[in-house]
């Protein structure tokens, strides 16, 4: 088992395909026969969602979608990070922010149209921190 904390650089508000950068930053997933990694992302204004890796209407659909859910023109009363900021953090509960996910033969056990996105909620959130945490059974 082991842990590691990394960073993902920033990205404009969306919906960003992060699953290589995720792979590069934990090597030590080739070491693991069967398993699990747990990413956590470190931040109430973005989060991690598993989806559709494909189609990149997916990606313009999901922030229509969320943006339309959660609008910052609300009568918000937490305002002093900027209007973008409690809007982003309901954004975040609605979405989550932890994946588990399988790893098997050294590698993401994911299905084919399957990858990691990083929910960025704000309009410029910054880099994002994770947490990535691994246990199973090595090679």
């Amino acid at each position: 088992m082991f842990q590691r904390d990394f960073s993902l650089e920033p990205r404009p508000r969306g919906f960003h395909l992060v699953t290589g950068e995720v792979e590069a930053a934990v090597p030590e997933i080739r070491e693991f026969t069967v398993g699990l990694i747990h990413l956590m992302i470190r931040h109430t204004s973005a989060s991690l969602t598993l989806n559709e890796n494909a189609s990149p209407d997916v990606r313009r659909d999901f922030r229509s979608w969320i943006d339309d859910t959660v609008p910052e023109d609300f009568p918000w009363t937490h305002t002093l990070e900027g209007a973008d900021d409690m809007p982003a953090h309901a954004k975040s509960t609605l979405t989550g922010f932890d994946l588990t996910l399988p790893v098997n033969a050294g590698s993401l056990h994911l299905g084919t149209w399957q990858g990691i996105y990083l929910c960025e909620h704000r309009d410029h959130g910054g880099a994002r921190s994770i947490t990535a945490t691994v246990w199973g059974q090595k090679a």
